[in-house]
């Protein structure tokens, strides 16, 4: 498929981009867009939830009295589930909630992700971009002219952190590496805009 490319003003340059349909252009998998996603949100609870047992609570271990001839009920010590500032039963325990996904569901994933926007004429291919001084103004008037105030995802080839520096702070754009890019944002974006020699990676990607 043919985008357009940008310049660094925001600008059409009049020059396309061809980006490989075995990628941008395949019939779409939700189901496996739904489970890259919910293993990423999974992943990011920390998992420190945590109550206290009848053996970790404060208190005596003292049976409160005795088991018989009193005319109330048998009790054990104040720990005890049932007395307030006892013990909690079957109470939440410190664990992980990411699981496993295999990794041609999670390239499939990405793939139907990219499809779903490039359908939708929501990828932007800009010149790439050689910032001397970061300047956030100007980043954020070149990303308004490409895509007004939609949310957008940034994607760079490697690391540059003057690139990096200039758009950390807008608060509607979320600047990734290529490699780093993973399904939870290509959904939650708006607007891919990938840097000339990013979007021509997938090229490469596929020739190999």
């Amino acid at each position: 498929m043919q985008v357009d490319v940008f310049n660094s003003k925001g600008e059409k340059t009049g020059r396309t981009l061809e980006l490989p349909e075995d990628i941008f252009n395949i019939e779409p998998n939700d189901h496996c867009i739904y489970l890259a996603v919910k293993q990423y949100l999974a992943a990011q609870r920390q998992g420190t939830h945590k109550t206290k047992t009848r053996a970790e609570v404060q208190g005596a271990s003292k049976k409160l009295h005795r088991q018989k001839g009193t005319g109330g009920s048998r009790k054990g010590n104040i720990r005890n589930p049932l007395y307030k500032g006892g013990g909690t039963v079957n109470g939440p325990l410190p664990h992980g909630y990411d699981f496993k996904l295999n990794r041609k569901v999670k390239d499939l994933a990405k793939m139907s992700a990219l499809s779903h926007k490039a359908r939708a004429n929501k990828v932007v291919v800009v010149e790439d971009l050689n910032i001397e001084t970061p300047k956030t103004k100007d980043f954020a008037a070149m990303l308004s002219k490409m895509n007004g105030t939609q949310k957008s995802l940034f994607i760079m080839p490697e690391y540059d952190a003057k690139l990096y520096l200039s758009a950390r702070n807008i608060t509607r754009n979320k600047t990734v590496v290529l490699s780093d890019m993973n399904t939870y944002d290509l959904v939650n974006a708006q607007v891919l805009v990938f840097t000339e020699t990013a979007a021509k990676m997938f090229n490469d990607t596929v020739e190999a």
